[in-house]
């Protein structure tokens, strides 16, 4: 998933982990979220927008790394459309301003959101809003202005993404249990030891102690394909396999600090899936945010499974709503 929930302090903590070492610089590279069906509806929304306005006003709430602000800004021209983006994570917002610099960058929950009432004609939200609950979504649709458009995609259960999410959570928490990094560190540790003259007796020990973990890692890709978790899983298991082929070649304090982060990456990266699988809508979650909105006098113009061309399994919910 790609754009940053709004709740839970621990998920919080692992989304501005993950941002503030976001290097891509395409905005649908993140958490699978790279059909191009996606940025195909977003620019097929924006096209419903009214432009009538001289100068149209649009918010992403939950922006992650900015996806929809680049369709925006590829859409729009840059003195018709004032661009802001929300996100409760500081490195995301950070980063979205490094690559659009013109954009308002607003660090907020969700839930709380410091902005006047029917204070933008465009508020969209892609994988987002709905980690933070029905609430947020409320409270994101109360930007929206008389006459103005509400834009939302929301992960779907068991649709297609949500599938991939909760494999990639299955395979790394396998990994994890495993011990794969923490016993390859040692084993690490132990051979560079013994090449400055240490007892090879330890590096023995730690080698026999990391063999089951090797089996899990190929037992995992095996279950789940060499892709899975974005190849994290055959990028460990290949790096570790040739560091350890070529020790000799290899700086021991780099090859120390690469274990120890992916150590704290790993379950950074378990708790973003976790989170995902987590806030994936049945069809009552649904049905209850469409009552809600038009409780709220929005009336909803696309309400439904989105499905990308030749696929049998949902991407999204889409709903597309006008307030009046």
């Amino acid at each position: 998933m790609q754009n940053t929930p709004s709740n839970d302090t621990s998920t919080v903590e692992s989304w501005d982990t993950y941002w503030r070492g976001a290097s891509s610089t395409d905005a649908f590279s993140s958490d699978g979220v790279n059909h191009p069906a996606i940025p195909a509806f977003w620019q097929y929304f924006f096209g419903l927008c009214n432009q009538d306005e001289s100068v149209l006003k649009l918010i992403d709430i939950a922006c992650g790394n900015g996806s929809v602000i680049e369709c925006a800004s590829q859409f729009f021209n840059h003195d018709k459309i004032q661009l802001s983006a929300l996100d409760i994570s500081a490195a995301a917002i950070k980063n979205l301003k490094q690559k659009f610099p013109f954009v308002k960058g607003i660090v907020s929950d969700a839930n709380n959101i410091a902005l006047d009432t029917e204070s933008y004609d465009i508020v969209t939200s892609q994988f987002g809003v709905e980690y933070a609950g029905l609430s947020a979504i409320l409270e994101t649709s109360r930007l929206v202005t008389k006459g103005g458009k509400l834009g939302l995609l929301f992960h779907i259960r068991d649709g297609s993404i949500h599938q991939e999410c909760e494999q990639n959570k299955n395979a790394i928490n396998s990994v994890i249990n495993s011990r794969f990094v923490p016993l390859a560190l040692r084993l690490f540790k132990n051979g560079f030891a013994a090449m400055q003259g240490a007892d090879r007796s330890a590096y023995e020990s730690a080698a026999r102690e990391l063999a089951p973990a090797i089996k899990e890692l190929e037992s995992i890709m095996t279950e789940y394909g060499l892709h899975i978790a974005g190849d994290t899983v055959s990028r460990l298991y290949n790096d570790v396999d040739k560091i350890h082929k070529k020790i000799q070649h290899y700086n021991p304090d780099d090859v120390f600090a690469w274990l120890e982060s992916m150590e704290n990456e790993l379950p950074d990266y378990l708790e973003r899936m976790k989170s995902m699988v987590k806030s994936s809508l049945t069809i009552v979650n649904f049905e209850t945010i469409k009552d809600e909105l038009e409780k709220e006098g929005f009336v909803l113009e696309i309400a439904d499974k989105f499905f990308a061309p030749n696929q049998k399994s949902p991407l999204a919910w889409v709903l597309i709503a006008n307030k009046q």
